[in-house]
């Protein structure tokens, strides 16, 4: 009996470094083709992989993104603990179930860990993180190890990643990092070739509505699309119709896709002193407060309600790291965008959110 077990533990050993054996030789082909710049062929070419946000058959596409980041952290810096990972994630699952996270990094593993070990009802879209390499060819390094590693956390957290975002905002004309078309679609293919999960990119609406974007679209499973009504000079009066309008033509532009909302939101605060051509002081109209915030959240929550269309919220937490950190106010409205203050409080247009989807809970007639 105790050879026999010997024998079984020695074919369960062999296999498990068989594996590993494996997947370490194929993430290293993977990057042999990727630095010598060999193209990759488009896997599946007529086939299109569902992305469908749903847990235990309920439909979960009101989400949020999540920037794990608190005061005097920072993305490739100082990272959250696993305890604070999991403090956030228990805030957020009162009220999410699926959350966007930017790039496959450390800390984005360590959001996969904590929710498998605890069991957290939370589903996520990783992203992975690119830059200009044809500018900069410092970032080309970057690039890959990014696209690596979310070839690889997919296939190891497969239960809890149900869709992989590559690139954000590398195509439209104002992006500060937009990069050269034929590389995001060489990454876009080196993911979805080694992996199962559907797979998109995310860019501004401003690029989906042109028709040069079909090259891109053709690559992906769905489309995720960033619309944002205060950015782009409108009131609260008129935020929801032209979300609604600019969505359709997207839609137009792609009827064979499926087109995710993957930003949008309201800030608390913005520095309107800061104008310019693309400053915030002179491409913002409209009101910005609590009071705003809350008035938006609730009409964009009845649009979503309506539409049944898969909206990443933006997002969960302020982040005081972005917009220039500690070299610029905390009126600086890239740090203002959450529904939850940096201290994990929730602002109180969240709460009189929460209370309007109570009352209308209420008041439904069955």
């Amino acid at each position: 009996m105790k050879k026999y077990l010997s024998q079984i533990t020695l074919v369960i050993i062999s296999t498990v470094l068989l594996i590993s054996c494996s997947s370490s030789s194929s993430l290293q082909e993977i990057r042999t083709k990727l630095e010598s710049a060999e193209e990759f062929k488009k896997k599946d070419s007529d086939s299109i992989r569902e992305f469908s946000p749903y847990l235990n058959n309920k439909w979960i596409g009101q989400a949020v993104s999540y920037g794990p980041y608190r005061l005097e952290q920072a993305p490739g810096a100082k990272g959250p603990t696993e305890q604070e990972i999991l403090e956030d994630l228990k805030i957020i699952e009162k009220y999410w179930n699926l959350i966007r996270v930017y790039n496959a990094d450390n800390d984005a593993e360590r959001i996969l860990k904590v929710i498998k070990e605890n069991n957290l009802p939370i589903k996520v879209m990783l992203g992975v993180w690119l830059e200009n390499e044809t500018r900069d060819p410092a970032f080309r390094d970057n690039n890959i190890r990014n696209v690596l590693r979310v070839i690889d956390l997919s296939n190891k957290y497969p239960e809890i990643i149900i869709a992989v975002n590559v690139g954000n905002e590398t195509q439209v004309f104002w992006s500060w990092h937009r990069m050269n078309t034929e590389n995001l679609i060489r990454y876009i293919r080196a993911v979805r070739n080694n992996i199962t999960q559907p797979v998109t990119t995310a860019d501004d609406y401003n690029f989906w509505n042109k028709p040069e974007s079909k090259q891109v679209a053709d690559e992906v499973d769905f489309i995720v699309t960033h619309i944002y009504p205060l950015w782009n000079g409108k009131t609260l009066e008129n935020a929801i119709p032209w979300l609604d309008s600019t969505y359709t033509v997207v839609q137009k532009m792609h009827p064979d896709k499926q087109i995710v909302l993957g930003e949008i939101g309201w800030a608390t605060q913005y520095n309107a002193d800061k104008k310019g051509d693309g400053e915030q002081g002179s491409l913002i109209k409209g009101k910005v407060g609590i009071e705003a915030q809350s008035k938006f959240l609730i009409e964009l929550d009845k649009w979503i309600n309506i539409n049944k269309i898969t909206t990443f919220l933006f997002e969960a937490f302020d982040e005081p790291w972005k917009g220039g950190g500690d070299s610029t106010g905390d009126n600086e409205i890239e740090k203002n965008w959450g529904v939850f203050y940096e201290n994990r409080t929730p602002k109180e247009s969240f709460k009189n959110f929460l209370l309007y989807e109570i009352n209308a809970d209420n008041n439904m007639e069955f």
